[in-house]
């Protein structure tokens, strides 16, 4: 059961990151308009991690490759690390505001959903396995 969950879990994941990956790509707008403004280049930055969001939602999906799906779960889950200022910068950037935007019911659960991306992407890619003793 263990194991099935855990693929279901790979493949939600590299489902959704192959989506925004997608996003980054075709609509990079929305994107760079919530770069904090510490980072050179944004619209660099933002087709780099569509491309970093592609491939690790490819190297999550491999059957045969149990080494390259765990460097795509860590790489994954460094990503999702790196991009949660974004988050900040968007909910900040929203919540000011004269309309209030998406609201605190928008940015909250997504801010609080970001370790629990970072925990599924090494989780579901096998990253936090212990080695097995021969």
């Amino acid at each position: 059961m263990r194991a099935g969950a855990r693929a279901a879990a790979r493949w939600a994941l590299a489902l959704l990151y192959l989506i925004a990956a997608g996003f980054h790509f075709a609509r990079r707008a929305p994107f760079i308009a919530i770069m904090p403004g510490f980072v050179p280049a944004p619209a660099t930055v933002v087709w780099l991690t569509g491309l970093a969001e592609g491939l690790g939602a490819l190297a999550l999906l491999q059957p045969w490759a149990a080494a390259l799906r765990k460097a795509g779960g860590i790489g994954l889950a460094l990503y999702a690390l790196c991009v949660w200022p974004a988050n900040f910068s968007h909910a900040a950037i929203d919540l000011a505001r004269p309309d209030g935007g998406l609201g605190l019911i928008y940015h909250v659960p997504r801010l609080l959903a970001q370790p629990l991306l970072i925990w599924l992407a090494l989780w579901s890619s096998g990253a936090t396995d212990r080695p097995r003793r021969s």
